[in-house]
């Protein structure tokens, strides 16, 4: 076996868990072979390079095996090497992840507690949502 269908090798390789899904991401324009957009029917060989975007990150890898079946996870790892500009990115990524904020801790007020949707109807019976500007005057000014 020289060459094998790009659906089935990433599949085989494990980069994604069912070929369908594999096949998904390459009609999605996702996957490229030696930086040409791929279809799931284009065949690969030793040698050529396989670049994935997956979460918003790059992993380029070289084909160093081919196989038609799915082994365990070792095995599939035998099937390609990433190249090391692929792993410093990839390792950015992760140690900026890892420094990042927390996105819920942007959340200072949930949602408003029954006490306080009271207080808020009560607020808005009482003219508070009337005024459409922030000036001081109770009067609007006349032009």
């Amino acid at each position: 076996m020289d060459r094998i269908r790009i659906d089935k090798w990433l599949w085989a390789a494990r980069f994604y868990k069912t070929r369908s899904l594999a096949t998904e991401e390459i009609d999605l324009g996702r996957v490229s072979i030696n930086g040409q957009e791929a279809k799931p029917a284009r065949e690969v060989k030793v040698g050529d390079t396989v670049a994935m975007r997956r979460e918003g990150l790059t992993r380029t890898v070289v084909v160093k095996g081919l196989s038609g079946v799915r082994g365990p996870a070792p095995v599939a790892q035998q099937l390609y090497e990433e190249t090391a500009e692929s792993r410093a990115e990839r390792e950015r990524a992760l140690e900026q992840r890892r420094f990042a904020r927390e996105p819920a801790l942007a959340i200072e007020h949930g949602r408003p507690t029954k006490r306080g949707r009271r207080e808020l109807e009560e607020a808005r019976r009482a003219g508070w949502g009337d005024r459409w500007s922030a000036s001081i005057d109770d009067e609007p000014s006349k032009r």
